[in-house]
């Protein structure tokens, strides 16, 4: 049999024995709607929980709209326009809006990149604003977390008088699902609220894991931090595998998210009441295996059904990297072992940006062994993160059947963290 998983832009095809039982999970598919500028712009006139956009927002507001950067495949180019049509039949003046690309702690993305996004017209048009987690005179504190978290959100984006955050939901590997408030924290935080709301102590609650909202500490303080931040409306779509638009969620941020939550539930989450001795995954192709540290969701993922001690095969192309900016790749590579590496994280004190991403590498490592298949990366740059290197996904197979015997269980997630399997008995 051949699977192809999700890889770069083409796909990534493996060829399989016939005669060993193999589990394939994939997302439920939905159909995409025929018109998906006509679904959106729907969403806006008929919201959840408020009035209809263009009847919320006045001529004489300061709008900011905040929309994801290149890392994820949310279609800007289909929401941004569909907004700011809207908001010109409110009045609204082109100068009177700025497009706040929600970076969170990643990189600032590239004129290219933009213009990929959103379209050279709306670049040229519209003033763009990136979010640097980094920067010293960016940020604002608007409050304090019932945990005590410091909030502090781009200042810029404060004093918009109207605030719209954009995204797309899928399951998440510790926030529970993406979308939502997350345009907000990380999307525009300063990286001292990004790591006191991802410490390893959060990183750590059985609570912050896939599909889980409540319970989850460090996602009910994403929705915190967010509402100091007072946004005005919302709209998230969900996407099929294909990356293509199912439906359109638009109004009040927390009512309108969360029907777009208990769709992709009933979608994306998958039940299968075996665990595998060997699971395949990829992560879910461009734009979201641009690099090592996103691939982590991709392992993570396949880990919910993977035997204590069994294999996880990712295929995740890499184009990006580690990447070389950030402190993950670092982290990793002054480790000796997974078990100092989270020592380290654990200590007191400890605090480096992007900690839990390898934090959550660490945990995964010490349940399984971890293969990585990629074009970019190289075989040493792999086990300096205390992964292993896969040059042939089905080479690695047939060592493992002959090492296992007929009798191995493997399971491949053709979409990794688009669905999201969960094992029950």
């Amino acid at each position: 049999m051949v699977v192809r998983l999700a890889y770069g832009k083409k796909g990534l095809p493996v060829e399989l024995r016939d005669d060993i039982p193999i589990k394939v999970i994939e997302p439920i598919y939905v159909t995409a709607v025929k018109d998906p500028v006509e679904t959106v712009t729907e969403s806006l006139r008929n919201p959840v929980g408020t009035k209809p956009l263009r009847h919320l927002v006045k001529p004489r507001d300061s709008v900011g709209i905040v929309f994801s950067d290149i890392t994820r495949p949310t279609p800007n180019h289909i929401l941004i326009p569909s907004i700011l049509k809207e908001l010109e039949l409110a009045g609204v003046p082109s100068h009177r809006i700025t497009l706040f690309n929600s970076t969170g702690t990643h990189r600032l993305n590239t004129e290219e990149e933009l213009v990929s996004m959103l379209g050279q017209n709306i670049v040229r048009t519209y003033r763009i604003v990136q979010n640097d987690a980094r920067a010293l005179d960016q940020h604002e504190v608007v409050g304090k977390t019932r945990r005590g978290t410091i909030v502090k959100i781009h200042r810029e984006f404060l004093h918009c008088s109207f605030k719209i955050l954009t995204g797309f939901i899928e399951p998440h590997f510790f926030a529970g699902f993406s979308g939502g408030g997350k345009a907000v924290m990380p999307g525009m935080a300063h990286l001292d609220t990004v790591m006191r709301n991802h410490d390893a102590q959060n990183i750590d609650h059985p609570g912050a894991n896939w599909g889980m909202l409540e319970g989850n500490p460090l996602r009910e303080e994403i929705d915190e931090a967010a509402s100091l931040a007072k946004p005005n409306f919302l709209v998230n779509v969900t996407l099929n595998k294909d990356k293509q638009i199912t439906a359109s969620f638009a109004g009040d941020w927390i009512q309108a998210y969360r029907e777009g939550v208990n769709f992709v539930r009933r979608t994306a989450m998958v039940r299968t009441d075996t665990l595998y001795d060997l699971v395949i995954t990829s992560n879910a192709g461009y734009p979201l295996d641009l690099n090592l540290y996103q691939a982590v969701k991709g392992m993570s993922a396949a880990a919910k059904i993977t035997k204590p001690g069994g294999t996880i095969v990712v295929a995740a192309e890499c184009w990006d990297g580690v990447p070389e900016h950030g402190s993950f790749g670092r982290l990793l590579r002054e480790a000796k072992n997974p078990d100092e590496l989270l020592k380290r994280i654990r200590s007191e004190g400890f605090r480096m940006d992007d900690q839990w991403q390898a934090q959550i590498l660490a945990l995964l490592v010490k349940k399984a062994r971890i293969f990585v298949y990629s074009t970019y990366l190289s075989e040493v740059t792999i086990r300096q993160c205390h992964l292993e290197y896969c040059p042939s996904i089905e080479t690695l197979v047939e060592e493992m059947i002959r090492e296992q015997g007929p009798a191995i269980k493997i399971c491949v997630l053709l979409e990794g963290p688009l669905t999201i399997p969960y094992y029950e008995p």
